[in-house]
């Protein structure tokens, strides 16, 4: 069970919890509801939760599946692959990958069957894209597209995603809200692809990091890391909601990430900037939500 869990890639976790979060705390009070969960239907809410963490542990066990039977982890600083350690077998993580989707598809249904039914088509295509990213025989995540699989499906559409389950429309402020939430996501998949630079170079694996090369990935990083609080003052100004400004007491976890960053921290020593950027990243949500909610 300890080497599941160390495969499921914990680390990566808040980038399926915080849009879940910040989406359904954007539609907080949306429906005219005054009451003290500000007209939010829980369970919704948790499917929701189960579909965004269901389908980020299928895309982590997918991906060690993947890139594990080409081979592209042979050489792999970070956590512990599954498959390229040999703990488990292949076939053994493919069917935990594709156990995953089948939890995220379940939820989704759900969720499809009681709010609408075009739900189905983006739970497909979000499926389909988490397989595909080092799956199948042109896998985009070695063309250098993973982040914008990452930025879309994990900022954009589980964001407005989570909302349109609670109120069932689209609005400015959900659109505009899934864009920091889509920034750190990427900050994520960024930081973990500068680690690989050389073990992604060897492989033939051209991720976003090997194209730009070390010293463009670091700015890149720093911009992903930045840009999320720049948009503070205009989701404060649309939403109406100033406690929304919470959200700029997480810049603080920010420094020590970035400093490492710009320092020039290379391999192993970018393990911990992964965790901290997670961090940065759930304190992020949880504050901006806390100050969507009470003032909705």
């Amino acid at each position: 069970m300890k080497d599941w869990i160390a495969g499921a890639r914990p680390r990566t976790l808040p980038a399926a919890l915080v849009p879940v979060l910040v989406g359904t705390a954007a539609a907080a009070g949306m429906n005219g509801d005054t009451n003290a969960l500000k007209g939010l239907i829980i369970w919704r809410f948790a499917a929701a939760l189960v579909v965004s963490l269901a389908l980020q542990i299928g895309v982590n066990y997918a991906n060690d599946y993947s890139d594990g039977i080409r081979g592209t982890d042979a050489d792999r600083v970070g956590p512990m692959r599954l498959t390229g350690s040999g703990r488990k077998t292949p076939s053994a993580v493919k069917r935990a990958a594709f156990a995953s989707f089948g939890v995220a598809a379940v939820a989704g249904l759900a969720l499809a069957a009681t709010t609408s039914w075009w739900l189905i088509a983006v739970g497909a295509v979000a499926i389909a894209a988490a397989w595909l990213y080092t799956g199948g025989p042109r896998p985009y995540g070695y063309a250098g597209l993973g982040e914008v699989f990452v930025f879309v499906f994990f900022g954009i559409v589980a964001t407005t995603g989570s909302a349109f389950v609670q109120i069932e429309r689209i609005t400015p402020l959900t659109l505009l809200i899934s864009v920091p939430v889509g920034l750190f996501a990427t900050a994520l998949l960024v930081v973990n692809n500068l680690r690989d630079i050389p073990g992604d170079t060897t492989a033939g694996k051209r991720t976003l990091a090997v194209r730009l090369g070390d010293k463009w990935t670091r700015v890149l990083y720093i911009v992903l890391i930045v840009a999320p609080f720049l948009t503070v003052p205009f989701l404060c100004g649309l939403s109406q909601r100033p406690a929304g400004a919470f959200s700029m007491f997480a810049v603080l976890l920010a420094r020590k990430p970035v400093q490492r960053v710009i320092e020039g921290a290379r391999g192993p020593a970018l393990i911990p900037v992964l965790g901290a950027t997670g961090k940065v990243q759930l304190a992020f949500g949880v504050l901006i939500s806390v100050g969507l909610f009470i003032g909705g």
